[in-house]
């Protein structure tokens, strides 16, 4: 891994200018240090231009230098287009975690009275993002079906960095999955959490049924929480705990294989 190259994911709109603003701190003459950034171009008109191959070509170079820093880009609504990005970038650089945290902005005022850091875990990778998915019959007769599938070795990863995170900010984890209707799928998610809390005694452990945790985020004024979550309810659910603290835009993400780079471990940042 080269830890003196940054690989850069240019976005689309906003994404992009935030983009361009980040890339100021990192200058040489506010951190002192010389850095390489090769630029890739993921808006959406060049990802369609090229098929997607600009994005198996960003992912390649991220797993080469290890680190990346990626504007928000826009995903088409339409079937048969482009797609996501990110689940393309996350299953090529075998992404495990995705982490965003939420926290207090000095000078905004807080939704609900919540003022402690708040991270959800989320998967990287399966669950519905990329779910095979099919539909069969006509008219009001027509029946849509979707296939979706997650790992244990995924669950595992998201329990225990979030075990570990709680352990490294003094926080609780908090939340799950719905377990309760589903305990075949979702289950495995709740299995690992309560693996996990086994390993790590010492750091408070709360299960709640995502749900419930909606509901309960929104009152949530104590010790900072650490939220285990599948794939999509914490792509949701960190889209509810981002404007607790002001605004959604600026937040802070963090998605990466956990694995080990030339005794360093490789992540991914994403704006």
């Amino acid at each position: 891994m080269d830890t003196r190259t940054v690989v850069v994911l240019e976005g689309d709109q906003t994404g992009q200018e935030l983009l361009e603003e980040a890339l100021r701190v990192l200058a040489p003459d506010v951190i002192g240090i010389e850095l390489a950034f090769p630029r890739y171009d993921l808006s959406l008109e060049r990802r369609r231009q090229t098929r997607n191959e600009v994005v198996h070509e960003a992912a390649a170079a991220i797993r080469e230098h290890g680190l990346g820093l990626k504007a928000a880009t826009v995903t088409p609504e339409t079937r048969g287009d482009v797609g996501s990005p990110n689940r393309i970038l996350r299953e090529e650089i075998a992404g495990r975690v995705i982490v965003r945290t939420g926290r207090r902005i000095p000078g905004v005022v807080p939704f609900g009275g919540v003022h402690s850091p708040i991270s959800v875990v989320r998967m990287a990778v399966g669950d519905a993002y990329g779910a095979e998915e099919w539909r069969e019959g006509e008219g009001e007769d027509e029946v849509a079906f979707r296939t979706e599938r997650i790992e244990r070795r995924i669950c595992r990863a998201v329990a225990e960095f979030a075990f570990r995170q709680a352990e490294r900010t003094g926080a609780k984890v908090f939340g799950g999955p719905k377990y309760t209707v589903s305990p075949t799928y979702e289950g495995m998610l709740k299995e690992e959490m309560d693996a996990a809390a086994g390993r790590h005694p010492h750091v408070p452990y709360e299960p709640q049924l995502i749900d419930a945790t909606f509901a309960l985020l929104v009152a949530a004024t104590g010790a900072p929480l650490v939220i285990p979550a599948l794939n999509r309810d914490g792509d949701i659910l960190s889209d509810l705990v981002l404007p607790l603290f002001g605004s959604i835009a600026g937040s802070e993400s963090l998605a990466g294989p956990r694995r080990r780079c030339r005794g360093r471990t490789s992540r991914t940042r994403w704006r």
